[in-house]
């Protein structure tokens, strides 16, 4: 996922830009409103912005990006008066958060702005299809069929490869999928997360259902 942080305080988005790289995000970072509306791309997936920038009142950026794009956006400022939150909501912001945050706050509130804007139909189910036959994944049920056959999976083994399946052609690092598996940062689920991984192969009977991406994580083959 690439987010855009517009952000003019170098140590502020600095320290951002560090914590979402180690939990699995691209990012890249505006200082002010034009190099903003510059950097925003059909691949911006979140933005991240300030209020106080040296250009443009944040509120006014927040409805310029929304004139171009429905890509999510999150401001995040120190102003905290309630009157500031409608504006920058009616401006067309999907959240709203204050500074000082914290930073697993933040993050939840990235993750949960993007499952309301995903598409729905990686909300229903996905289809993998691999040189062996097809493999459908369907989110609603639950349950995942290789050549029209269940696969009989435990609840940690469907949430790993519902995750995948959100992220279509995404390499999600092990960091994330710990995260919204087990909801914990603990990285001493690391093995556990593997010993699923190696379960769902077996019964799924094809390895390269679920791909290893050295140095990353995990992504959904053929997706």
């Amino acid at each position: 996922m690439r987010i855009l942080i517009v952000e003019d305080d170098d140590r502020v988005a600095a320290a951002l830009d560090a914590f979402l790289a180690r939990s699995g995000y691209a990012t890249v970072r505006a200082a002010d409103g034009a190099a903003a509306l510059d950097l925003l791309g059909a691949d911006t997936e979140v933005v991240l912005l300030d209020l106080g920038l040296p250009d443009v009142d944040g509120i006014d950026l927040c409805r310029r990006i929304r004139g171009r794009s429905d890509v999510p956006i999150v401001i995040v400022t120190a102003r905290n008066q309630v009157t500031e939150r409608i504006k920058g909501l009616r401006a067309g912001a999907d959240d709203f958060v204050v500074k000082p945050y914290d930073v697993h706050e933040l993050l939840a509130r990235i993750e949960a702005v993007t499952r309301r804007t995903r598409p729905m139909r990686a909300e229903t189910e996905a289809r993998v299809v691999l040189d062996g036959g097809e493999v459908q994944i369907d989110l609603v049920a639950r349950q995942v069929f290789v050549e029209g056959g269940p696969v009989d999976l435990t609840r940690k083994e469907f949430d790993i490869v519902a995750v995948l399946a959100r992220y279509p052609g995404v390499a999600v690092p092990k960091e994330r999928l710990i995260r919204e598996v087990w909801n914990t940062d603990w990285r001493g689920f690391g093995h556990s997360l593997e010993v699923h991984v190696g379960a769902i192969r077996r019964k799924t009977g094809d390895r390269r259902l679920i791909e290893t991406v050295r140095g990353v994580g995990y992504r959904l083959a053929g997706s």
